[in-house]
Formats: C-alpha cells, sequence, structure tokens
C-alpha cells in the first residue's frame, strides 16, 4: 500500500524522468455513444435481476472491506417527559441510561450468528453499520435532549387514544431529521398502565428517518435491555420487514412468530428464531439478503436514509486504495474512499454509480481494462475529483483500455492535462 501511495503521489505532481516512460492522458465519455436497446442495466435504482438496487449486489463480501465499507449512522435521542419531570429519565438519569443501551447496540451489530431458520450453507457475513451520536455544534451538547411536554410525553400503541403513528412529537422537537435519525423515548401513560388488555412493554414505531420508543423508562430495566428494540426498529428504517413472513428474502423462512425463546422440548425446538427482525430473546442474526438490503439502502441517493450516513468518502482517506488485478464486476453503485488503480492484467467492469473522494484518481495502468456500462463517476458531495487517467508505455507499447459497454457521465472531475511519471 506504501508503493501505491508512492505511485499516485508521483503521479499528481507529474514528475518527469529518465526511466522509461509512462504517457497517460484523462478520459471523457464519447458523447455519441447509443445505448444498446437490449441492455436494461445502466443506472436501474429499483430492484430486480441486474439492477443498480438489487440487494444481491450489495452482499458484503469478507475478504472486500474497502469496496463495500462499514457505514455510521447519525443520531440523536430526545426523552419526553411531563412538565413536572416524574415520567421519564432525568438528565443524568437518562444519559447513563441511553449509553448503555447505544454500546450494547452497536456491540451486537459488530456480531452476528447463523440465522437459525436459513437454509443449511448460508453463510454469516458481517453488518457493517453501527451508530454514532451526533452532536450539534454548539458548546455542551452531546446529542441528547430532554424535553418536558403534558400533551406529547406519552405513548399509547391502541384504543381510542392511539397515537404511536403520531409525528408531533418529531415535528416539535426533532433536531436534523434530513440528516440526523431521531431517536423518541416516551412512556406509557399510567391510566394505558391499568388496562389488563394494554401491552405496556418495551415498544417502537418507525417513522421516516426517526423512531419512537415506549416502555423503557417503566421497566426499571437496564438500558442494555432494550438494544436489540433499538436494533429491530431502526432495522425497519432500513428497508427490513419482519423476516416471519413475506420479507423478500430467500435466506429467511416464514414461521409462527410464537416462540419468545429456544425450548429442548415442544414446537420451539424446531421454530425458534435469532433473527433480528422477528420477536425473541436474542434478536441478533441477519442473513446475507437482509445486510444486502441494507446496504442497497445505504448506497440509494433516493433514499432518505443515505442522507444520516457520516459522510465518509467525502474527500481521500489514507490507506483506502484499491488495486484490481483479476477480474472484477461490481453490479451496485460504490462509496469509495481511496483511488481506484486497475493494474496490468486486471479488468474491472462497473455497472452503476460510483462515488470517488475528493482528490482521488481512476488509474488505469498498461495492460489493464476498465469496462463502462451505463455508469455515473463522480463525487456524491460534488467535489473535484481527479477523473479517469489512462497510461500507456512508450516501450513495450502497452496500454491501459476504458472500454464503453453503454453511455456514461462523469461529474466533477478535473484533470485535463497530460502527466508524465516515474514507472513503478
Amino acid at each position: 500500500m506504501k508503493n501505491i501511495r508512492a505511485f499516485v503521489y508521483l503521479l499528481l505532481l507529474g514528475l518527469w524522468s529518465c526511466a522509461p516512460l509512462i504517457r497517460q492522458s484523462p478520459w471523457s465519455p464519447d458523447p455519441n455513444l447509443q445505448r444498446a436497446p437490449d441492455n436494461n442495466r445502466g443506472n436501474v435504482l429499483q430492484p430486480g435481476a441486474g439492477g443498480c438496487g438489487d440487494w444481491r449486489n450489495f452482499i458484503p463480501d469478507p475478504n472486500d472491506t474497502l469496496s463495500i465499507p462499514a457505514r455510521k449512522l447519525r443520531i440523536n435521542v430526545h426523552f419526553i417527559n411531563s412538565r413536572d419531570s416524574s415520567n421519564n429519565f432525568s438528565p443524568e438519569a437518562g444519559r447513563i441510561f441511553f449509553r448503555q443501551l447505544l454500546d450494547k447496540a452497536n456491540a451486537q451489530l459488530d456480531t452476528n450468528i447463523r440465522n437459525w431458520r436459513s437454509p443449511d450453507g448460508t453463510l454469516v457475513l458481517p453488518k457493517r453499520y453501527r451508530y454514532v451520536l451526533w452532536p450539534q455544534p454548539k458548546p455542551g451538547d452531546d446529542g441528547m435532549y430532554f424535553h418536558y411536554n403534558d400533551s406529547l410525553y406519552y405513548f399509547v400503541s391502541s384504543g381510542k387514544n392511539q397515537n404511536n403513528y403520531d409525528r408531533k412529537v418529531v415535528q416539535r422537537y426533532g433536531i436534523g431529521t434530513d440528516s440526523i435519525l431521531n431517536i423518541f423515548i416516551q412512556v406509557h401513560p399510567r391510566d394505558s398502565l391499568r388496562s389488563k388488555t394494554y401491552r405496556a412493554n418495551g415498544q417502537g414505531i418507525a417513522l421516516g428517518t426517526s423512531l419512537k420508543m415506549a416502555g423503557l423508562f417503566e421497566s426499571k430495566e437496564p438500558g442494555t435491555s432494550f438494544s436489540s428494540l433499538l436494533n429491530h426498529e431502526i432495522g425497519h428504517i432500513l428497508s427490513l420487514p419482519h423476516a416471519w413472513s413475506e420479507d423478500g428474502c430467500p435466506d429467511t423462512q416464514n414461521h409462527p412468530n410464537k416462540c419468545w425463546t429456544w425450548t429442548e422440548e415442544g414446537p420451539c425446538r424446531d421454530q425458534a428464531t435469532n433473527n433480528m427482525m422477528d420477536y425473541n430473546a436474542y434478536q441478533i442474526a441477519l442473513t446475507p439478503c437482509q445486510i444486502g438490503r441494507i446496504h442497497s439502502v445505504f448506497h440509494s441517493e433516493r433514499n432518505p436514509v443515505r442522507k444520516c450516513l457520516v459522510p465518509e468518502g467525502k474527500v481521500l482517506t489514507p490507506g483506502h486504495d484499491i488495486v484490481v488485478r483479476d477480474t472484477l464486476i461490481w453490479k451496485g453503485a460504490r462509496d469509495l474512499r481511496g483511488n481506484l488503480l486497475i493494474a496490468n492484467g486486471g479488468l474491472l467492469r462497473l455497472n452503476c454509480r460510483v462515488s470517488m473522494p475528493a482528490g482521488s484518481i481512476i488509474l488505469v495502468l498498461p495492460g489493464g481494462v476498465l469496462e463502462l456500462d451505463g455508469v455515473k463517476l463522480h463525487n456524491a458531495w460534488g467535489l473535484p475529483w481527479h477523473g479517469v487517467v489512462v497510461q500507456s508505455h512508450s516501450k513495450t507499447k502497452k496500454r491501459g483500455i476504458v472500454r464503453e459497454l453503454n453511455p456514461n457521465t462523469i461529474e466533477n472531475a478535473t484533470l485535463k492535462t497530460r502527466w508524465r511519471i516515474r514507472y513503478e
């Protein structure tokens, strides 16, 4: 990796050398290229076979941590209390409680185990996302807020006063809801608690990029007891349905969802589940399909959740360069954090959007091939990057190749001149 950085550094400086010359020139799309009538891949965003939004194209490779890197979701939390401050956590207790909850939730996201109800041979893959508290840029702000409102502190999940889907508390107290996932912790009202038919356990409702939770304060349990609830509800925000019914994933299985825990005997020996999107005591497993669906959301420019990600990949990050030495096809979108180099003997085919960090370059070395099939190359934040550069060796006559299979676009690219560099 050190040699790669030195190589790119020399490239960008444009150094001359007496060694055999590598000539290079910027590449730009052919404006006259016509789309092939039988090819529907292009920039399709909807899920489907071969489409840019298909979950199959976002399943993480355990041996590749760079092309689909781990993502961080920005969150904040709001404790809604009554005006007399008797119906929810105090600021001191609430901060302790939520940090316990958050640490345990992230630890569960850092872990994955086999989904009990998946077919034999189903892989156990890393989830590659977690949460980070995101305070506002002002003194004393830690991303945890405490509000006092007699009409908004309670959460009613059923009955004539049901308000779990009501968004008034989000509209009143939400902070940065277009770029931060807001979590609201409310309580079940006391008159509902007196009803024998009312479920007053830990509950949650996903509302766009916001989430309402209740039953946490009343339980008198530590924050660690509700980490699975948080992950489950945010799973809904990240496009995952309940896994016990038709959820669109072939590696989950329909089941009655009546077993809270596994038992040695009886129906729960065969019907228990540990999936994060079922109701059970474990809620930790995610299948490859479920993980792929989450990362397809992260890569979709049309999904509002994408704006809630920490903007890693905005600028060039050392140690994240990707070198392609064999044949590789990326059928889904990518948000890269380093330079992209196609080495001698390497072939990379891109089928969808690829965001390059500011200051980065796509370099096709002599003997490397880059195939572009209806691709948008850009920086997702509109920042300048160096574009695509193709090299040729003046002595061996070997050259890099960019092959356009369908019309492509390139945005924010600034490298317009020829360069000569030391060949390594």
